[in-house]
């Protein structure tokens, strides 16, 4: 009898420990999305891009049934510096809402790297695969050597 308590007990502890985990997160969820090479950039995200270049930011542009998601990382005095999107991230607010979260990784040029001397505007569009768009989105970022 002591046996099928103790077997319950931790097949109870299990099940708990696989599900509550799950049940308790936000249903945080990732992003799918594409990277765009300047040639799929639509023209109208072309249009709009150079009044967010100058600021450090992430910001989403519906085109359509398309939804996009624009870093960028403001005005730099050399060329060298990178900027890229690693993941995007969903949170949940309830049924309807979410916010986005933005994980871009930043890299700036080393010392010795023989880089343009002249100004430059490092950015990055991605395509998502949402179909709506967030209430908000916050850029979260890793600067990498």
């Amino acid at each position: 009898m002591k046996k099928k308590y103790m077997f319950g007990i931790i097949i109870i502890l299990i099940l708990g420990a696989l599900f509550v985990p799950k049940i308790l997160s936000k249903e945080d969820k990732k992003v799918k999305f594409k990277v765009l090479e300047s040639s799929e950039i639509p023209e109208k995200i072309k249009e709009i891009l150079p009044k967010y270049l100058s600021e450090e930011r992430a910001i989403t542009c519906r085109l359509g049934d398309e939804i996009y998601v624009l870093v960028t990382r403001g005005e730099k005095q050399t060329g060298g510096y990178t900027v890229n999107v690693d993941k995007i991230i969903m949170e949940k607010k309830n049924k309807d809402d979410f916010d986005l979260v933005v994980y871009a990784k930043f890299k700036d040029p080393d010392a010795n790297d023989i880089v343009t001397q002249s100004f430059s505007y490092p950015f990055t569009i991605v395509k998502t695969n949402l179909d709506k768009m967030p209430e908000s989105i916050r850029l979260e970022v890793d600067y990498v050597k």
